[in-house]
């Protein structure tokens, strides 16, 4: 499993790393001193997994994972324990305090080896029961109840664990990720903009080229969503001649 370790402290780093070389199933393939060369890391090596410090310099653990288009599987490791419920909010694996502990990081490592089986299997029966426009899905939001043919649908947004979906003038919350949901979804009809909208591209009323290699999109009903660096370069392999 390709692995980057991204802490500020040069030290932590090798710690970790020297940690992480009895388990032969880790492959560390680079380590990062701050946000902007760990989005350079990941954009480069597309890890599976990577452990991230939360305070660094310039931008913290948590800024970084906003700015990625998809985000592999983290295990937080940092000196302080009160960022912990937000760790698990953006669906952290793991939550390490220093100094790392090696029956706790095994702990973290077998945790990590369940969730590949488990997500292994899911994925496979949801591609295997990939959606159409004319197929309906059942919503449920609280006491509300909907039926609703997907090609109603306009758009899904990620919150936390949640994602809102939008449809006619109703946008239920429903506890879903959104990476499992894009598994669900027909390609050539929902498409992931970006880490946290998949669009109905139908409802594209308009498009143009955005800032950094980027692509902005309105919707028929006014929503403009921009299409991050990396989509925008598989939005035109996609639908181009």
């Amino acid at each position: 499993m390709k692995t980057i370790v991204i802490d500020d402290e040069r030290l932590a780093r090798k710690e970790l790393i020297n940690l992480l070389s009895t388990f032969e199933q880790i492959e560390v393939v680079a380590e990062c001193c701050n946000a902007e060369e760990a989005k350079q890391a990941i954009a480069e090596h597309h890890p599976e997994l990577i452990f991230l410090d939360i305070q660094m310099p310039e931008k913290t653990g948590f800024e970084l994972l906003e700015e990625l288009d998809s985000t592999p599987e983290v295990i937080f490791v940092t000196a302080y324990d009160e960022h912990a419920l937000r760790a698990f909010e953006v669906n952290a694996l793991d939550y390490l305090l220093k100094p790392v502990q090696p029956e706790r990081l095994k702990e973290a490592i077998l945790k990590l080896a369940a969730e590949e089986k488990k997500s292994a299997s899911e994925n496979k029966k949801l591609g295997e029961q990939r959606l159409a426009g004319d197929d309906q899905i059942f919503i449920k939001d609280g006491e509300k109840c909907w039926f609703v043919h997907l090609k109603e649908i306009k758009m899904f947004e990620s919150e936390g664990n949640y994602v809102r979906i939008y449809f006619r003038t109703f946008k239920p919350l429903v506890l879903k990720s959104l990476n499992n949901l894009e598994m669900r979804l027909d390609s050539k009809t929902f498409f992931r903009a970006n880490r946290k909208y998949i669009i109905n591209l139908k409802y594209v009323k308009h498009i143009e080229n955005w800032f950094n290699g980027g692509l902005q999109v309105e919707l028929e009903t006014g929503e403009k969503i921009e299409i991050s660096r990396r989509q925008a370069t598989r939005f035109k392999e996609m639908m181009s001649l």
